[in-house]
């Protein structure tokens, strides 16, 4: 294995591939050039450009160019590397702290505008009507348990038969009496 630095013109040029071959200053035999031994140019190179190499010969005897450049084409400038970021928590725990308390604001204000006639006893007395209830087909007077439960039905529910002289008062021989 040999390194020396030469100088030669670029003769044929494949740049779909990517590889060509220089003929050496003084030399009839051609120096096989890949596009990785110009990775520091600006620029692609192109049949008669002149090109500085160090000759590298491998076990099979065979030279290749390597660390090459074009003469007179300035080589890429290194780009500046950029500066980590600081990985450090706390912006994130930062954030989690002021989307809580944005939450906690929100959540306080709305409890804050409920009506005050409505307290959370009532609120829950009506609820619990509701899940206690639902219309599963009965009708009828005699299938209720209760006047509560009457009132729901003939309110919420279709084709109920419980208040026969439509005075709003349903079931009122079993259930709704007032006397």
């Amino acid at each position: 294995m040999e390194n020396r630095i030469c100088k030669g013109r670029l003769e044929r040029w494949n740049d779909g591939k990517g590889f060509g071959f220089i003929r050496p200053d003084g030399s009839a035999e051609d120096v096989f050039i890949h596009i990785s031994a110009l990775k520091k140019m600006s620029r692609r190179p192109v049949v008669g450009d002149v090109i500085t190499y160090n000759v590298h010969t491998d076990h099979a005897g065979k030279a290749r160019a390597v660390n090459a450049t074009i003469d007179g084409v300035l080589p890429v400038k290194p780009r500046a590397r950029k500066r980590k970021r600081d990985s450090s928590s706390m912006p994130i725990l930062l954030l989690l702290v002021m989307v809580i308390g944005a939450v906690a604001y929100v959540m306080d204000g709305v409890k804050h505008r409920l009506p005050a006639a409505v307290d959370e006893k009532s609120i829950s007395q009506s609820s619990n009507h509701a899940t206690n209830y639902s219309c599963d087909g009965r009708t009828h007077c005699s299938q209720m348990t209760s006047c509560e439960e009457a009132k729901f039905y003939l309110k919420n529910c279709p084709n109920t038969e419980m208040d026969g002289d439509g005075d709003g008062v349903p079931c009122e021989r079993q259930w709704c009496n007032s006397w």
